[in-house]
């Protein structure tokens, strides 16, 4: 299993889509890679999932009632900036949607190819090391913080 090493937790995903065979496909690919889903049909209730839970990683629909992916992407920025977030949609070509214009670290336009670069993105963002602090936030090595 990928989504796991021995003697650790499996990385949290939650994965939101209005789609229930979509949904139900992409959680089938990402349990069986070891990770531990959590899914949501809808952008309010993806929030308040995530308001009780601890999440790795994000991956959502765009085309969604009430509350788009964008939307959803934006609200969940504010509340972690830095959590990755994978933004999946048909339209993604047609409406010019990329990681600069979505807010998402990637973003999938549904396809045939979808699933492997979907399993591609998920390994790779969970991997990826976490973002360097700003200079004056780092310690030394003797722990004090640095001064300005």
């Amino acid at each position: 299993m990928r989504g796991t090493c021995p003697n650790t937790t499996p990385a949290r995903i939650l994965l939101v889509d209005d789609n229930h065979l979509g949904l139900i496909a992409r959680r089938s690919v990402l349990e069986e890679l070891g990770y531990s889903i959590t899914t949501a049909t809808q952008g309010q209730e993806a929030l308040e999932r995530f308001a009780g839970g601890r999440f790795d990683l994000v991956i959502t629909d765009y085309k969604m009632p009430k509350m788009n992916g964008l939307e959803l992407i934006r609200r969940i920025r504010e509340q972690a900036a830095g959590l990755p977030i994978i933004l999946i949609s048909g339209y993604a070509e047609a409406l010019g949607l990329t990681e600069s214009s979505s807010g998402a670290d990637v973003v999938i336009p549904k396809s045939a190819h979808e699933v492997p670069h979907l399993v591609r993105s998920v390994g790779r963002l969970l991997n990826r090391k976490a973002p360097k602090k700003p200079a004056g936030s780092q310690r030394h090595q003797n722990g004090r913080r640095r001064q300005a």
